[in-house]
């Protein structure tokens, strides 16, 4: 008895929500899209750099390996960087086979993880990677420490900008937009593309300080679908 009422139940919540539906579409309403779009500048960045060893002995391959990411993690401490700050990522071990000389050789990596949080720092930090040993730097990617309050006002023109489209399509039909009954989030997750990646480090020619960071702007975007009433 009690399954036959909550089947019951159930039959009858799905066909009040059916007919709910259908009452809604029913109703004259406009659908539009809305785009916005915050251009910031970024004060952080996330630094992915590597080690890597090639041998014919495991045991010799790992333990250059771990001596030099030694070495890497005291620079990144030396530069004051707090260790919540940075993280390994990847660390890999592996037999490859030489086709050329016909023999095995032993792959030894690690990544490592920086969070930059003052880019006046990357020059100098750079070079003292470099002299402590990475030969590998996978990836830069520029960061906002004020992503929320940016991704805030990138919605609120979204919807402003959806509001000006349907404002545009009515008047034209002597129509007036009310109130509005749907808002969808539609915005895809984006990030800055990392600057270099798989790029030796000592092809940067990084001995002396130059200028070599381009930080340019990110973009922060919001995308929405709302549907008004029409009046």
């Amino acid at each position: 008895m009690k399954r036959t009422i909550l089947t019951l139940v159930v039959v009858l919540t799905t066909i009040m929500n059916q007919a709910q539906q259908n009452n809604i579409n029913s109703i004259a309403q406009v659908t539009v899209s809305g785009e916005g779009k915050i251009k910031v500048t970024p004060d952080e960045a996330i630094i992915t750099v590597g080690v890597e060893y090639t041998g014919q002995d495991a045991t010799e391959v790992k333990k250059k390996n771990d001596e030099t990411v030694d070495q890497v993690i005291k620079t990144i401490k030396k530069n004051g960087i707090p260790v919540s700050d940075f993280q390994s990522q990847r660390i890999s071990l592996y037999k490859n086979y030489d086709y050329q000389t016909k023999k095995n050789n032993y792959v030894a990596s690690q990544t490592i993880s920086i969070h930059l949080k003052d880019l006046s720092k990357y020059e100098a930090l750079m070079v003292d990677l470099v002299n402590s040993g990475i030969n590998q730097i996978q990836g830069v990617e520029f960061k906002s420490s004020k992503l929320k309050q940016y991704e805030t006002e990138a919605r609120k023109k979204a919807v402003l900008d959806a509001k000006m489209k349907a404002e545009d399509y009515v008047v034209v039909l002597g129509q007036k937009i009310g109130k509005a009954i749907l808002i969808s989030d539609t915005t895809q997750s984006s990030f800055p593309q990392p600057m270099y990646r798989n790029v030796m480090a000592k092809s940067l020619e990084m001995a002396t300080p130059n200028e070599t960071l381009a930080i340019g702007e990110i973009d922060v975007m919001a995308n929405v679908t709302i549907s008004f009433l029409l009046q």
